[in-house]
């Protein structure tokens, strides 16, 4: 099955045979697409699986139900759902599907299209509205909170979600600005951080780091995985898999530190032979994380910071 492509934006999804392995897709197993994006991930876990299996795919971006609805509409085993991933668990449980989900995946990027299409905003790239949200139709956009903040909330943002080292020389250039005029396109953001933080010598865009952090805060990223990892403990069967795709060392020390967590007792009863029902970890890690192979990296340049964890419910 071709991939999806969007106003000519093509979307292809990253470490594509790991996650099916990782995945460990029975015929008639359940299986749950947390972060449905454009669909690439999905298509390969239908074609894996059998006749009697079921995959239910979550996204609140309305584009990505409309791509969804209009490539899987026919097959009976595929059921899409406008949601977050904050709200994992009430999905699950409002379809009957608790702890009856063999597989979920969770690829936490942000998709080609929504990338590539500058109406959404998230991309310096070429000049668009400053929106930043996954859902356009809920939530404050990125320049609704840019013309609010304070100067101390933007910098702590910089700081902390975009690991930006010249977050208070940003955030001061910032609030500078907006006192001339409302800052409303992607353009005029990524000139005001290139005129606050000249990188020379360097690939990256001096506005990257300012866009990753922004576009976090806005969809409130971290904490959706946060809710969404602690929620995978009721949704998964025994032996089902958890596979997760970040793509920042944010994203990722979350990841690990849950699996890392949930795959030890806890301290008091560590190294003992008889640890309460109650009290055992609730996973299993599998492997160590996953990362693109060169020949992938240079397929789809997108790939090089995709990093795989997987974990397995005892």
């Amino acid at each position: 099955m071709s991939e999806a492509v969007v106003n000519g934006a093509e979307h292809v999804p990253v470490l594509m045979h790991p996650v099916i392995d990782g995945l460990n897709i029975k015929d008639d197993g359940c299986y749950l697409d947390g972060t449905f994006g454009r669909g690439g991930h999905s298509a390969k876990i239908l074609n894996v699986l059998g006749t009697a299996g079921r995959l239910i795919a979550i996204d609140r971006d309305p584009a990505a139900i409309i791509v969804a609805q209009e490539r899987f509409d026919a097959d009976k085993r595929f059921e899409i759902v406008k949601g977050e991933i904050a709200e994992l668990k009430n999905i699950v449980l409002e379809l009957g599907l608790l702890g009856k989900v063999d597989g979920l995946l969770f690829d936490l990027g942000v998709s080609s299209p929504q990338l590539d299409e500058s109406e959404r905003g998230f991309s310096f790239q070429s000049d668009g509205p400053l929106d930043m949200r996954m859902d356009p139709s809920s939530g404050q956009s990125a320049a609704d909170w840019i013309a609010v903040a304070q100067e101390r909330d933007l910098r702590n943002v910089l700081f902390k979600f975009g690991e930006e080292k010249s977050a208070v020389r940003i955030a001061r250039a910032i609030i500078a600005a907006r006192k001339s005029r409302p800052i409303n396109r992607t353009s005029e953001l990524a000139e005001i951080v290139s005129a606050a933080n000249p990188v020379k010598g360097q690939r990256r865009h001096p506005a990257t780091k300012t866009f990753q952090a922004i576009r976090i805060q806005v969809n409130d990223e971290l904490h959706q995985l946060e809710d969404a990892l602690s929620a995978t403990v009721d949704v998964l069967a025994p032996r089902g898999r958890l596979c997760v795709i970040s793509f920042h060392s944010l994203e990722d020390r979350i990841v690990k530190r849950f699996i890392r967590t949930s795959s030890n007792e806890p301290e008091q009863y560590r190294g003992m032979p008889n640890i309460p029902l109650e009290h055992l970890p609730p996973f299993k890690s599998v492997g160590k994380a996953i990362t693109a192979s060169d020949e992938e990296i240079a397929q789809n340049v997108r790939a090089r910071s995709a990093r795989l964890r997987i974990a397995e419910r005892l």
